[in-house]
C-alpha cells in the first residue's frame, strides 16, 4: 500500500482510469466511461487540497493500481454540492452536524475486478481510516449497489436510522466504534 496526500496528483491520470473502470461496471454501467473518468480527474484536482485529504493505493507487482481509497475531514458548513443534500435529507441537519462534521469522510473506495474477493477493499478501508481521530469516520454509498452495501455491513460499519419520509438513494455509514 502506498499512502498519498496532495502528491496523489502525480498519478491522477492512472487513478482516473481505474476509477472509470470500477465505476462504469455494474451496477454503474449506465455511466459513460469517458465522462466518468474526466469528472473524477477534475474532482481530484480539488479534493487533493481539502483539509485532511489522504489516499491509499494498492499497487500490483507491475506497478498498476489494483485499488484505491480517498477521503478527507468533513468541515462545517456541510457541503451542498454532489450528494450532500441527500445526506442532509436522510439524517437531518442536527445529526449531520453531530455525526459527520469533524469526522473523516471516506469519499471513494474502488477495487478493480481482478483484485476483488482478495480482502483488498477491507485492507484499503482499514489503511485509510486507521489513524482517524477518535475513530470517527463516515461514508455514503448508493442504495442501488447491494454488494457495496453488504460489504460495508460485513465490515461493521453502521447505518444511522434515516428520518421518516422523503427517502433518498444514498445510505450513510458510520465507522465501527
Amino acid at each position: 500500500m502506498r499512502h498519498f496526500e496532495r502528491d496523489i496528483l502525480t498519478v491522477a491520470d492512472q487513478l482516473a482510469e481505474v476509477y472509470a473502470e470500477v465505476f462504469t461496471a455494474p451496477p454503474w454501467q449506465h455511466r459513460d466511461r469517458a465522462e466518468t473518468r474526466a469528472a473524477f480527474r477534475a474532482r481530484l484536482e480539488t479534493d487533493a487540497y481539502r483539509p485532511g485529504f489522504r489516499a491509499v493505493l494498492a499497487l500490483s507487482d507491475g506497478g498498476g493500481v489494483d485499488g484505491f481509497a480517498t477521503g478527507w475531514t468533513t468541515l462545517a458548513p456541510f457541503r451542498t454540492d454532489r450528494a450532500y443534500p441527500r445526506v442532509t435529507r436522510r439524517l437531518g441537519a442536527e445529526r449531520v452536524a453531530e455525526l459527520l462534521v469533524g469526522a473523516f469522510e471516506v469519499d471513494e473506495l474502488g477495487v478493480r475486478e481482478h483484485a476483488r474477493g482478495t480482502g483488498l477493499g477491507r485492507r484499503l478501508l482499514g489503511a485509510l481510516t486507521e489513524a482517524v481521530p477518535d475513530g470517527r469516520a463516515w461514508l455514503l454509498a448508493w442504495g442501488g449497489a447491494p454488494d457495496t452495501l453488504a460489504f460495508y455491513r460485513r465490515m461493521g460499519w453502521q447505518e444511522p436510522a434515516p428520518l421518516p419520509g422523503d427517502p433518498t438513494d444514498v445510505v450513510v455509514f458510520l465507522a465501527p466504534r
